[in-house]
């Protein structure tokens, strides 16, 4: 899992899914890593957090949202080395949350049906993630 030594770091994120089987995907905005490409919302974990939890906050940071951990459903992880660290993330399935879905941090978001999703520029730890959707959709 990355060179020996590699920064590990870990995140969630979730395959938000609607009623129309369409995936929220959000833009990464100029000036981020990565910028431009669109990736599942979510993001670290903090020191003690549990993975859930930390889908829960991030999830109304970002979107504006509430969900609870008992929304989520556990669905697949990447694993990815990237130049200066090694990234885990963690993706769950989420078909239930409550308010109106808005980008609280400036990115561009959008629903996107899963023939879209495999065109969409995508961050190289979002990619494979990607096919694990096919199954739910």
């Amino acid at each position: 899992m990355g060179a020996p030594g590699q920064r590990r770091v870990w995140v969630v994120a979730a395959a938000l899914i609607d009623a129309d089987s369409r995936v929220l995907v959000a833009q990464r905005p100029a000036g981020k890593s990565l910028a431009g490409l669109w990736e599942f919302p979510g993001g670290k974990i903090e020191p003690g957090e549990a993975p859930e939890a930390a889908l829960v906050r991030e999830l109304q940071e970002e979107l504006g949202i509430d969900t609870s951990i008992a929304c989520f459903a556990p669905l697949t992880f990447a694993s990815h080395a990237y130049p200066d660290f090694h990234l885990v993330m963690l993706l769950y399935a989420c078909r239930k949350w409550s308010g109106q879905i808005r980008s609280a941090e400036g990115q561009a978001v959008r629903w996107v049906r899963l023939p879209e999703l495999y065109r969409l520029p995508m961050p190289p730890a979002d990619v494979p993630l990607v096919g694990m959707l096919q199954a739910l959709l």
